[in-house]
């Protein structure tokens, strides 16, 4: 798990890489699916859902159609403090990783239909041609 410690100057540091990072570095972890955990460097608090947080608000406001909804977010907020809390929390995570999982297999049976497809057999003749191609002038190169 990479640690990044935030700063008061709001400086984000990746302990990982010694390097500063932004909240555009955050999301491209996220998206490659690397842990982290931020810490305040002071208080040496976790703070990481702050900060996902401010990505997400940052992102509902850059984005001409948003994912959470007004209605959304009031029913979310009335779970807050209730004895469903949990559940919701679970329910979501869980309905979460059931779709990534299904968009993974959705996106493995494009790549097959793709593959499968007379420009997709062609395109893999070519790369097979291309690598011979490369092997051929290498042995060819290294003879001379």
């Amino acid at each position: 798990m990479i640690s990044i410690k935030k700063y008061p100057n709001r400086r984000l540091y990746d302990t990982s890489k010694s390097v500063y990072i932004n909240l555009e570095d955050i999301k491209r972890m996220i998206n490659d699916r690397i842990e982290f955990e931020i810490v305040d460097s002071k208080t040496k608090d976790v703070i990481t859902k702050s900060v996902l947080l401010q990505i997400i608000s940052e992102s509902e406001t850059n984005q001409a159609q948003s994912l959470l909804t007004d209605k959304l977010l009031q029913q979310l907020i009335r779970f807050y403090d209730s004895d469903m809390q949990p559940v919701l929390r679970q329910y979501l995570e869980q309905s979460l990783v059931s779709f990534m999982e299904q968009q993974d297999q959705m996106q493995g049976m494009m790549k097959t239909m793709v593959d499968s497809t007379p420009l997709g057999m062609f395109s893999k003749m070519m790369e097979s041609n291309m690598q011979a191609w490369q092997t051929t002038k290498k042995n060819e190169d290294k003879g001379q």
